[in-house]
């Protein structure tokens, strides 16, 4: 038996992992005890990589669909040749925007494909660049552009005194921003941060396994997060908590922002969120008094209603305290295998990625965000028709019917599709809409860099993993199957260490190299010096520099907007219990999105250890709640928006508030009878109104804290 050194790649840890090989097989995979970031941590489900890679459901060729619904065989040079001809056809009917690609949350564990994807979209001249980025969090990652950004980077988690996590459960998704707790072994590092002294204030409407190790616990009515935060940014500003010397520096239209909070009183904000008034006090004082740490969001947040006003909220609460690096401090998340930015104790200006000077969506007035369209306007974009229109869809690690809101139009908009191609592993829910999926190299079997987890990395931390088996049948990597057609098409895939080659193929490496040009350290000597595991590479440390001598941008803290969407949110109307009140829809109860450990958003259904935890998503409600519903463990629920109906299997939850259930996201296929329910759960997103009520920003529709109907079905518990 051999034993080789890697890293998991299923989910967004990537943590360090040791795998045993024994003729030429792997049989078993462990974290790597002497990485030193890992430790010898790996979840749960980067243990399964071997089921993963010998599932007998796993496509060892590229398929095609026949007119009847079937799929045979197909070499991946025919397959590609084939698909280049269609891509060809409507390029030359339609246009180049004609043709679109999405890169789910999956794609994003294999480090070429999402930039070779884009820069394929580049060559082709087609900005309809979809990911999964855009659907649960993009305001994380756009609303600060019309902020600015503090460039000596927030303050560490290993070095915080305070945090505070809003609808996130790092412990359960392995997913936390930074300053938050990182997502490798996040629950031992938040016991050590609690150990030595840290305080924890968590806001969320489930007892979570955050939440109970919290100082202070919100259990916030669901969607009601930014009226919370808008109250405690008024206590600090009120009793002047914040940091009056970095606000007189660095931050502009403080007034004006203490101004817009003035409605939002302790007291209106403790009714509406039903929170005790004197622990939204005494958050708002914890956390203010640091006087290091952050405030950070989840899905939950932002999934919920006013999802970008809510971070914009947590951004100016961590600005008015000053949570952030200074001159001479050590700049956390290096980056090493990322272009090197500078660090320095300054402002970079605001300037929004989206709008004017950005190509403009055929739907809802949203345009381009930053180099990418909102996947919430992709279904409209393929039904909308007229010039633009999106005819073909190259899917990537992503699983379109069971992540894009509104499944019954996301369905009607691929079946439309004049060409669906899926680079996937199985046939999932999407793959089996697909005229033709590409079987795809998995993790093992492939080089790559972890460079999507550089986010996180407090130190700066790299390795290169080298494939560890011989690929099985005919398969390819996802960045090889864009430039396959890119040479077929004859366009040009532009990098950041300029254009692939399109004369000969380049190996992974050389397209890896591409991509990280730039970086901290040269790719080549990463890959050299990691052989043997990850390390850190002490000469990549970053401290923050002094600013330039002529430095005189200001964070924004009130820009154009922002106090026109406060003053609507508090004009919302409220029934007497606080809650908002839709007189055409007196929901029952608001139902809330959740992770599962045990998978990776729809990845991992299919392996047998990870199913033995369970393959629903069970409807999880308080205990009294189901009580009033006459109802018990694993009866039938129906829930219900004025958009459509799902069925979940009813689970008793003593940590979730009253009034809310609480559902995993991005699971369900086809069918919606028992037996399909009990055995692949129900697909939230087909009670998601993705028209009626989105963010004018990012799109983002309300696909978390949904007012729904409950009721129990007849059909018996098992």
């Amino acid at each position: 038996m051999q034993t080789v050194k890697s890293f998991c790649r299923f989910c967004h840890a990537n943590c360090a992992i040791e795998v045993d090989l024994e003729d030429g097989r792997a049989i078993a995979v462990r974290g790597d005890r002497d990485d030193p970031l890992f430790g010898g941590y790996t979840c749960m489900k980067g243990r399964e990589l071997p089921a993963q890679t010998y599932h007998p459901e796993r496509l060892t060729s590229s398929v095609k669909r026949q007119a009847n619904g079937s799929f045979t065989a197909i070499g991946s040079e025919a397959a590609l040749d084939e698909i280049a001809v269609r891509l060809e056809e409507i390029r030359t009917r339609h246009g180049a925007r004609a043709i679109a690609t999405y890169c789910g949350t999956y794609g994003f564990m294999n480090s070429a494909a999402l930039p070779i994807a884009g820069g394929f979209h580049a060559g082709l001249g087609s900005p309809n660049l979809f990911t999964s980025i855009t659907i649960d969090q993009p305001a994380k990652v756009y609303t600060w552009s019309r902020v600015g950004a503090w460039l000596g980077g927030p303050h560490a988690f290993s070095q915080s005194d305070v945090t505070m996590l809003i609808g996130n459960n790092p412990l359960v998704s392995h997913y936390a921003w930074q300053g938050s707790v990182p997502p490798f072994s996040p629950s031992r590092r938040l016991r050590d941060a609690k150990a030595r002294g840290m305080r924890l204030i968590c806001v969320d409407p489930r007892r979570t396994m955050v939440a109970q190790l919290a100082d202070i616990h919100l259990q916030v009515r669901p969607g009601e997060d930014a009226v919370l935060l808008a109250a405690m940014l008024r206590v600090v500003l009120d009793e002047q908590l914040h940091d009056r010397e970095f606000c007189a520096r660095h931050v502009a239209a403080l007034d004006a922002l203490h101004a817009a909070l003035s409605p939002f009183t302790v007291a209106y904000a403790a009714h509406r969120a039903d929170v005790a008034a004197a622990d939204l006090i005494a958050a708002a004082r914890l956390f203010a008094r640091g006087p290091r740490g952050t405030a950070t969001t989840g899905t939950g947040a932002e999934m919920s209603p006013h999802g970008s006003l809510t971070e914009h909220l947590v951004i100016a609460l961590n600005t008015v305290c000053g949570r952030y690096c200074r001159e001479g401090e050590i700049a956390p998340f290096p980056r090493v295998l990322s272009a090197a930015t500078p660090r320095k104790a300054q402002v970079q200006p605001a300037r929004p990625l989206w709008g004017e000077g950005f190509v403009a969506s055929r739907v809802r007035n949203l345009s381009q965000l930053g180099t990418e369209m909102p996947t919430a306007s992709a279904a409209d974009e393929i039904l909308t028709p007229g010039p633009g229109q999106v005819r073909a869809l190259l899917c990537i690690g992503g699983n379109p019917l069971v992540a894009w809101p509104n499944q019954i139009k996301v369905e009607r908009a691929l079946r439309a599709l004049e060409l669906l191609v899926c680079v996937d592993i199985k046939l999932g829910p999407t793959a089996r809409l697909a005229h033709y999926v590409i079987a795809p190299r998995v993790s093992l079997e492939r080089d790559d860099i972890a460079t999507a987890p550089e986010l996180f990395y407090e130190e700066p931390y790299a390795r290169y993993a080298q494939a560890v088996l011989e690929p099985r049948g005919d398969v390819i990597d996802e960045w090889e199957f864009f430039w396959e057609l890119a040479r077929r098409l004859k366009t040009e895939i532009p990098t950041a260490g300029g254009p692939l080659p399109m004369d000969r193929k380049p190996t992974k490496f050389e397209v890896l190299e591409r991509i990280t040009h730039g970086s901290r350290v040269p790719l080549a000597r990463v890959r050299e010096e990691t052989r043997g595991g990850g390390r850190v590479f002490g000469e990549a440390t970053v401290r923050v520099a002094p600013a330039d001598a002529d430095a005189k941008d200001r964070l924004q803290l009130c820009p154009a907007g922002i106090a026109e969407e406060l003053a609507a949110l508090v004009s919302e109307p409220l029934d007497a219990r606080g809650r908002v009140h839709d007189p055409h829809w007196p929901a029952t109860h608001l139902l809330i999105c959740r992770r599962t450990r045990q998978f990776f958003n729809s990845t991992g259904q299919d392996l047998e250890r990870l199913r033995a935890r369970g393959t629903t998503n069970y409807a999880h409600m308080n205990p009294e709640d189901l009580a009033s519903l006459s109802a018990r463990d694993n009866d039938l629920l129906e829930i219900s928006t004025p958009h459509a109906s799902i069925i979940g299997v009813a689970r008793a939850a003593p940590d979730l508030k009253a009034g809310v259930i609480s559902m995993a996201h991005a699971f369900g296929g086809f069918g919606s009878d028992a037996p399909a329910v009990r055995a692949h759960g129900s697909s939230t997103s087909r009670l998601v109104d993705d028209e009626s009520v989105f963010d004018p920003i990012t799109g983002a529709c309300r696909q978390s804290a949904i007012p729904v109907k409950v009721r129990r079905v007849g059909e018996p518990p098992r």
